[in-house]
């Protein structure tokens, strides 16, 4: 029990930053409180980092896809991530990034940047149902 909670409700954003899980909370602290500012920063550094190690391992990109809350609804996160990652052929539109566009780099890029929208509580259910049928 004590395992599952930390797991589950006390690790990951919350766990580095101790202020929130909640991205929208830590980019208004960001400016005022350092633990805040360190959440972001490693949490676009794992994402960067992912990305890397995929294209190494695939010999390229083709695409990077934005998903989820996060992805989906927040531009200064995505444009952090890709910064970097212009070695890789990722070039961002920064307009298209800030008006939440399906496709956001730039028009020369040699990767495509998506923005995919996810209904993320049917994805949990469907998940929950599979297990909960796995385990009948």
């Amino acid at each position: 029990e004590q395992f599952h909670r930390m797991v589950n409700t006390e690790s990951g954003l919350l766990g580095v930053s101790e202020i929130s899980a909640d991205m929208r909370d830590l980019l208004k602290q960001e400016q005022d409180d350092p633990r805040a500012a360190e959440a972001i920063e490693l949490f676009c550094y794992q994402a960067k980092k992912w990305i890397g190690a995929l294209a190494a391992t695939l010999g390229g990109v083709d695409t990077v896809v934005f998903t989820a809350g996060i992805g989906e609804h927040s531009p200064i996160i995505r444009a952090r991530i890709c910064a970097g990652l212009e070695f890789l052929g990722v070039a961002l539109d920064t307009v298209r990034n800030e008006a939440d566009e399906a496709v956001i780099s730039s028009e020369g890029s040699r990767v495509i940047v998506r923005v995919i929208h996810t209904d993320e509580e049917s994805e949990i259910a469907r998940s929950v149902l599979e297990m909960v049928g796995a385990e009948s």
